[in-house]
């Protein structure tokens, strides 16, 4: 367990919420507890409804069944996954915090290679309060960090950075592999530490997993959609992916950044790899047609809102995507729906006008 005294005093405690998809009693809550303990979590349980989730005792929390789901949003509810850890981006529609970070219910706190606990959230805290730098590339990573900074011939009229939007850890044991890559490898675990965070440049699409992830709601939040997944489609596993792409799209478009690298968590266990390419098949095939897809998307500069871009690309998801299966046609639906319902539940921000990053 994580040593409390070691805890440094918690950050923005009353601007973040924590967002946890589960279909089990949240027992791992306890080695987070000297982490956890100040925020309010959101726990969207997905599965039976009528089944009941113990959380331990002494957390802050709110949780929410598909009942619940159903009756916040009538006929919308329709835009949120079921029996898919896709369902968490309920979590985010509802909260009404500036921040969320989600993790899975099989994460547990890693130790960096001193020895010591990491405290992931606080990590993604400073990932997303530290500006990015998507517009040009910094040899030595984060310019921001103690020990560095821009390096000679990195232009001055970018040295300010750009908002950071995302926050994307990673994860030691259990990689985030996908399912051939798991037959392949099955005792493949990830026992690399690397020290650092990067800005993903502007134009690089990169594979989100949303196991150990933090965003600005303000800033990405009407885009951070999961798509529908699990019962009743034909895909599953690729929730986090479609999220990753889009939100990276629309990020570029409106000058924010986005990293990866630390925190890392420790994943603790390895899904059924036959399971997942039953869930993952067609997104193999389908991830061919629809990198292109992402890496040639281009929003009109009349999108200056998430939502505006989002519902842009939810057009070109139908133009240039239903041809390849009609399940991008519910898709692209269920993006216009998801803002939608977006707006409703959090009025003020639905015309809200972003400012453009210095790259832009």
């Amino acid at each position: 367990m994580a040593d409390p005294a070691a805890t440094p005093i918690p950050l923005l405690t009353d601007q973040l919420d924590i967002v946890i998809p589960t279909i089990r009693n949240l027992d791992f809550l306890e080695m987070w507890r000297p982490f956890f303990q100040h925020y309010h979590l959101i726990i969207v349980q997905d599965g039976d409804p009528s089944k009941v989730i113990k959380v331990p005792e002494g957390f802050d929390y709110e949780l929410y069944n598909r009942n619940d789901i159903n009756r916040i949003l009538g006929p919308k509810a329709s835009c949120i996954s079921f029996k898919d850890s896709a369902c968490r981006c309920f979590g985010y529609m509802v909260s009404k915090k500036k921040y969320i970070y989600t993790i899975d219910d099989d994460c547990f706190v890693a130790k960096d290679p001193s020895g010591k606990d990491i405290n992931a959230l606080q990590q993604h805290i400073k990932n997303l309060l530290c500006p990015s730098t998507p517009f040009f590339f910094n040899t030595l990573y984060d310019p921001y960090r103690d020990g560095a900074d821009f390096v000679r011939g990195y232009p001055f009229s970018l040295r300010e950075g750009a908002p950071t939007a995302v926050s994307h850890g990673l994860w030691l044991n259990i990689p985030d592999y996908d399912a051939p890559t798991q037959l392949v490898k099955p005792r493949e675990r990830n026992t690399r530490y690397v020290d650092a965070v990067l800005t993903i440049p502007k134009g690089t699409l990169f594979p989100m997993c949303g196991m150990n992830l933090a965003f600005d709601r303000e800033l990405i939040g009407p885009a951070m959609y999961f798509g529908l997944m699990g019962d009743g489609q034909p895909i599953g596993r690729y929730d986090d992916m479609w999220a990753g792409w889009c939100i990276k799209v629309i990020c570029d478009h409106l000058g924010y950044g986005v990293k990866t690298g630390l925190p890392y968590i420790w994943h603790s266990k390895a899904s059924n790899p036959f399971v997942n390419l039953k869930k993952e098949y067609k997104g193999i095939y389908w991830q061919e047609e629809l990198i292109p897809f992402f890496q040639s998307a281009v929003l009109p500069k009349e999108c200056t809102t998430v939502q505006k871009c989002y519902i842009e690309l939810s057009k070109q998801v139908k133009a240039k995507l239903g041809s390849l299966d009609d399940y991008f046609l519910k898709l692209a639906d269920a993006m216009v729906t998801w803002v939608e319902a977006w707006d409703e539940l959090n009025p003020s921000g639905a015309d809200f006008a972003v400012a453009k990053g210095p790259g832009k």
